[in-house]
Order: structure tokens, then sequence, then C-alpha cells
């Protein structure tokens, strides 16, 4: 057994160690809104936090996990900034598709978590590794600084 806080709840999964945590987090405990996309951390779909850092959980092991706080897109509009993000896409209209939204959220959430009024150049190196098949990046960096508008 392996105990995890997921989202600020305690729980306890019966998996191997080296399972990726992305498959705990959809398959054992049905928070499927992060999202597989290639398996080998290299799209950002599968992008959680792990102590409000974010880490791609399809290369996470579960072990890795352990101990430390993992928060998910299903719990991420609980927070300040969070609650701001996800306005910010919608008031951007942001998502085409959406499949990579979740990750792109969790990624820009982290940033704007240590700063508020990214650049350019600073929200790109933030974002990098997040791959939008739509091509939404524009409006993905437009929701980002729309955000850290409304947190400031």
């Amino acid at each position: 057994m392996i105990s995890l806080n997921v989202n600020g709840k305690k729980v306890s999964v019966d998996v191997e160690s080296d399972m990726p945590l992305l498959w705990v987090l959809r398959d054992h405990l049905a928070l499927t809104g992060t999202k597989y996309g290639c398996g080998k951390a290299l799209c950002g779909a599968c992008t959680v936090h792990l102590n409000d850092a974010p880490v791609r959980s399809c290369t996470t092991p579960v072990s890795a996990a352990a101990g430390k706080r993992i928060t998910t897109i299903e719990a991420l509009g609980a927070s300040k900034i969070g609650k701001a993000v996800q306005a910010a896409w919608i008031a951007r209209d942001v998502p085409q598709c959406g499949y990579c939204q979740s990750g792109q959220i969790m990624s820009a959430a982290a940033l704007l978590a240590k700063n508020k009024n990214p650049s350019d150049a600073e929200i790109n190196t933030a974002m990098n590794g997040n791959i939008c098949r739509c091509g939404t990046y524009n409006g993905i960096r437009a929701a980002i600084k729309h955000a850290g508008g409304l947190l400031a």
C-alpha cells in the first residue's frame, strides 16, 4: 500500500511502486482530468503539481509522490491562482479541442504562483514542453497575462 495526499485528501492505493502516477490518478482514483498524451513526458498533457511544482505524471513513479502534496486539475480551482487561471482561460476562449488544456492550466498556475507578471520569455520557458496540437499558444500566453492581471 502506498499512502498519498491527493487534492488535500489522504488516500491509499495498492499498486506497484513503479506504476506511473498518471495511471494511479486515472485508473485507481477516478481523477480523469489529467490526460495521457505521449507517455514520455514530452507533451505536458499529464501535468500535475507535486508540492506545488509541475511534474509529468506519466513518467513519475507513484512512489516518488508518497509523502508529497499532489494537486490535479480537479482541485486547482479551489485556489486563488487556479480560479484566476481558469477564469482567464474562459475569458480568452483558449481551448479548441481542449485535450491539452488541463496540463497547460497546471503549468500556467505553477508559473503564476511564482511570478504574477511574467514576460513572454518567462511564459515560453515555463510552458515549454506543453504541446497544443491546435496551436493555441497565443491564446494561452494572453490568458496567462490576463490571469496575472486578475491576481494583481
